[in-house]
């Protein structure tokens, strides 16, 4: 059975087909490389105990005494305005590109430095603030985040 198809026509399908292969396999791999989880996506969110607590966005609760006693200093100064260790960035609008946290408006969240004993730099330790009372703990650089309570 002969072709209906000329040889130039033969070559761009064989180079679309290489180009849609290409394209599926990037696909598939860059899903891998996605986090497992993101905030408001309940179905992917599994706690990391039996039991544990999570706010209505999926995020896990953590208690403010079980954070270091740096966190509570922070907090307390969040809540008095200041002073804090890093004016310039203390307080500095906090962009949520990781998504973790919940979707919300540019400048909703703050971002507060937690001091890390032995660190001679910000450390990864911070506070997230939002406009509506919520704090969120991350001692990863934000990688993860806990909601505080208390």
């Amino acid at each position: 059975m002969a072709s209906r198809l000329g040889p130039g026509a033969r070559r761009a399908v064989s180079a679309l087909l290489v180009a849609l292969l290409t394209v599926g396999v990037w696909w598939l791999q860059s899903r891998d490389d996605e986090p497992p989880s993101r905030a408001g996506d309940s179905s992917s969110v599994e706690p990391r105990e039996p039991g544990e607590a999570l706010d209505p966005d999926g995020i896990p609760y953590v208690d403010l005494a079980d954070l270091p006693p740096q966190a509570a200093d922070v907090m307390a100064q969040i809540d008095d305005g200041g002073p804090f260790a890093h004016p310039d960035k203390d307080g500095s609008t906090f962009g949520n590109r990781e998504g973790l946290l919940p979707d919300r408006s540019r400048g909703y969240y703050a971002e507060y430095t937690v001091p890390t004993p032995g660190e001679h730099d910000r450390g990864a330790r911070r506070i997230v603030a939002g406009d509506g009372g919520e704090r969120y703990w991350t001692e990863d650089h934000y990688e993860s985040f806990e909601r505080i309570r208390g």
